[in-house]
């Protein structure tokens, strides 16, 4: 008898194996390049943050969906009077932050004045310099006046730089975010991997992930090892496009290639001598082969642009003529300068873009007579040298934030233009509610900066992702830096 239990045992046991290994997966690992410093997307610049906790650990008022529109956050609707002046915002029932205090009306008057205070150090403070009061006007229910009207502000609000943080745990942000979003934060083993697990009393839909670990891995080589190997189950923004033919061939994943908000520009400090000659910098734009920029760096993936504006918008302005790739014209703006111009100083972050692109931009401008002196820095030294510090002449960076052409308004941003000509198309787009009337001054606006040569523009940074086959719901493009896991599930 008890040899004929065991085996019924063991048979029942094999029979529960295959229902064990078929069982719904309901973890995922995501690879990142970059780690973001911190883990506060209202207190700092690094598109890493935002990757991490956009839309999984932090909520707006609005948000985007993945085809970039705006959409309802915890905001259930709004609604605009004297033509975009006032807004007023109804918020959802029953929000709670990840510590259990309740999200309401308050909150929202505490982050919006945060956002907008004189000691702020939200990256993205135009978005909130409109604001002239923010008013609770009851627990669920807030109402923003504006300086002047301004039909795009429900957009500004889905930012993530305007995701509501509670009084109680703003200061721990960095370190240990509280929101309101579907995921809580887990740990975070730092040069390493963040883990988020499922909000159990999340307001709305529960995701159908239990828990997502997003690991950090640099290095384009190990990233393909990784995938390879399914340490990795996905890569939504892979850095080695040059393997995405193998994951093409191979059934086990699928490659999802998009777009992205993603400007990729030579940036030049335009308060340094000699890049604060506009001949210098022209000189410079002319002396690029974008085209050589995306098939080698990029491995023919991207698409060039001629100003600080994505071309899947429709108000974009087609310019790359006006810095075509013209070695000859570029010798000869040199000429007309009438300066030396000494080695320049080319800081390169980590993005396999930035490091294959500065050697290619190095070797053009090494041929009308430029040399470049290279530094690859890690991205805090980056963020901290460059971005901060401002002490670089040329770097290459993709700005990913959506629609932000606006940082060219402010003279104090890292590449230092702020022309007041261009100030003033600004603030006129900022009080212009006309959908034709914004078309033309984006269009200008568009043309200013690149007739400037305030920057090199090369290419649109494409979206090129790669994932086990059997996910589903990751972003095709991305009109946001953000790896949205709230609608991803593993198909069985």
């Amino acid at each position: 008898m008890l040899t004929r239990l065991k085996l019924s045992a063991a048979v029942l046991a094999l029979a529960a194996a295959p229902l064990a290994a078929f069982a719904a997966q309901d973890t995922i690992t995501v690879g990142m390049q970059l780690e973001p410093p911190n883990l506060d997307p209202t207190s700092g610049a690094a598109a890493a943050i935002r990757e991490v906790t956009y839309a999984n650990l932090y909520e707006g008022l609005t948000r985007f969906g993945p085809d970039g529109s705006v959409q309802p956050g915890l905001a259930s609707t709004w609604e605009s009077q004297e033509d975009g002046k006032i807004w007023t915002f109804r918020l959802r029932e029953g929000v709670k932050f990840h510590d259990g205090t309740t999200m309401d009306a308050e909150d929202v008057v505490f982050t919006l004045d945060r956002a907008r205070a004189a000691d702020s150090t939200n990256a993205q403070k135009q978005l909130f310099a409109g604001i002239e009061t923010v008013e609770a006007v009851d627990p669920l229910t807030v109402r923003v006046t504006l300086k002047t009207p301004d039909g795009n502000f429900p957009f500004n609000m889905a930012w993530g730089d305007a995701v509501i943080m509670g009084p109680e745990s703003v200061a721990g942000n960095a370190t240990n975010p509280i929101g309101t979003g579907p995921f809580k934060f887990g740990t975070w083993v730092q040069g390493d991997r963040v883990e988020l697990v499922a909000n159990p009393d999340y307001w709305g839909e529960a995701p159908k992930l239990s828990k997502a670990t997003f690991k950090f891995i640099s290095d384009p080589t190990a990233a393909f090892a990784a995938m390879m190997a399914g340490d990795v189950d996905a890569f939504p923004v892979y850095p080695a496009p040059e393997t995405l033919d193998q994951f093409k061939a191979d059934p086990r994943f699928s490659v999802i290639v998009g777009t992205t908000e993603g400007e990729t520009i030579l940036a030049m400090n335009n308060k340094q001598p000699p890049l604060d000659n506009v001949k210098v910098r022209a000189a410079i734009a002319h002396a690029i082969d974008r085209q050589e920029l995306i098939d080698g760096a990029m491995f023919g993936y991207g698409t060039p642009i001629g100003t600080h504006f994505a071309p899947h918008h429709p108000d974009y302005v087609d310019l790359t003529g006006l810095s075509a790739f013209d070695p000859e014209k570029s010798k000869a703006l040199l000429a007309e300068a009438g300066v030396t111009v000494p080695k320049l100083r080319l800081a390169l972050p980590p993005p396999a873009y930035a490091r294959r692109g500065g050697e290619l931009i190095a070797a053009r401008l090494r041929n009308v007579g430029i040399e470049t002196e290279i530094s690859n820095l890690e991205w805090a030294q980056w963020l901290e040298q460059v971005f901060k510090g401002k002490d670089f002449d040329l770097t290459i960076i993709s700005h990913v934030e959506p629609m932000d052409i606006n940082i060219y308004a402010r003279p104090d941003y890292y590449f230092q233009y702020g022309k007041p000509e261009f100030v003033a198309i600004l603030d006129r787009l900022s009080a212009t509610v006309d959908a034709a009337a914004r078309s033309d001054l984006l269009k200008q606006a568009q043309t200013m900066i690149a007739e400037d040569y305030v920057n090199a523009y090369l290419f649109q940074l494409p979206k090129t992702g790669v994932a086990n086959a059997r996910i589903k719901g990751l972003w095709e493009n991305t009109p946001a830096p953000a790896i949205d896991l709230t609608g991803v599930w593993w198909e069985d």
